[in-house]
């Protein structure tokens, strides 16, 4: 099998993680050979835009293998953030570079602000991009004609994927590799590098936990990742009012004022959230995920993942089995939750 040949760009000011995070992702991908060993997915290549001896926002010191003019034959482009696309001219000679060889890529990605460099050459014109949420509304508005989502964690349009900000990086790249190679490799790096498989394009940047620790200045910020370690126990009310040493009525009334939600839909949320990462592994069941999230009834573990999601967990779940072993599939629909608390 030969490799298909990934290049990364490299340019001062580049945000190291939005670099190393897909390097190390594309790097770990490997299947088996005839001769029972392991043969390498991917080969990456470390681009340089300008120098080949380039430093990231916070001075770590990169050599990239070769200049961006001298690569040939890129199956994937991916483009890292960085203060040097969005602060410099940089941007320019990328432009240029792209609108010369673009055509010749089966894809194009961005990650973080590595859209700026992108989008001044038109390609993403008329597409729906997905950047880091805080930079969505200036480009936006440097860049009329893209449709950008400010939510999502990565968008597919055409060949061109686009991702938010850093770890985001990795989930792009772990989309990118099970689109190449299938849901089991994906997987086998996802365990490698010890990150959540998979999140889904569609899930947003900022997550319910993580707007709800943000929120949170009180004694409740230590008890929002003591939920997501624990959601197969009992978190009832009492359950966690004894954690934070409060009576019932009292936390509940402190926990829906500080956040707006009741406890019970809370706890909710944070296990239909984990239901929906938990029914991507290879082997599960229905049944068992619910369990494993702290629903002892399936038929309303069913109920509230169809109402919050809009999909059957078995539909869910078909989509993950279905691509199963399958190359050079179409990318995974995305899917968005609902307010099902209204």
């Amino acid at each position: 099998m030969k490799p298909k040949h990934i290049v990364i760009l490299g340019y001062d000011g580049v945000m190291g993680l939005d670099l190393v995070g897909p390097m190390e992702a594309f790097g770990s991908a490997q299947v088996p050979s005839t001769k029972g060993a392991k043969e390498a997915c991917y080969q990456v290549t470390i681009a340089a835009l300008q120098e080949k001896t380039f430093r990231s926002e916070f001075g770590l010191k990169f050599i990239a293998e070769k200049s961006l003019s001298g690569v040939r034959d890129v199956d994937t482009l991916l483009i890292p953030g960085g203060r040097g696309l969005r602060e410099s001219n940089h941007h320019r000679k990328l432009a240029a570079w792209l609108q010369q060889w673009a055509g010749s890529m089966r894809r194009i990605a961005s990650v973080c602000t590595g859209i700026y460099g992108l989008a001044p050459s038109g390609l993403l014109d008329g597409r729906k991009v997905a950047t880091h949420w805080r930079f969505a509304a200036d480009v936006a508005q440097r860049y009329p004609k893209l449709r950008v989502d400010s939510s999502s964690l990565y968008v597919r349009d055409g060949k061109f994927w686009t991702a938010a900000g850093v770890t985001a990086g990795i989930d792009l790249s772990l989309a990118l590799i099970e689109e190449d190679f299938g849901v089991e490799v994906a997987l086998s790096v996802a365990r490698e590098l010890v990150v959540y498989m998979k999140r889904s394009g569609g899930q947003e940047q900022y997550s319910e936990p993580l707007q709800f620790q943000v929120q949170s200045r009180s004694r409740f910020a230590d008890l929002l990742p003591w939920v997501q370690a624990h959601l197969e126990q009992d978190l009832s009310v009492e359950a966690l009012a004894a954690r934070v040493s409060l009576c019932p009525r009292q936390f509940s009334r402190r926990f829906t004022r500080e956040f707006g939600s009741s406890p019970a839909s809370f706890v909710r949320r944070m296990r239909l959230d984990e239901a929906r990462q938990r029914l991507s592994a290879p082997e599960c069941t229905v049944e068992g995920v619910a369990r494993s999230v702290g629903f002892s009834d399936g038929d309303n573990f069913r109920r509230a993942f169809e109402r919050c999601f809009g999909i059957a967990p078995s539909a869910y779940r078909g989509r993950f089995t279905a691509r199963r072993g399958a190359v050079n599939g179409p990318a995974w629909p995305t899917v968005k939750r609902k307010d099902f608390l209204q």
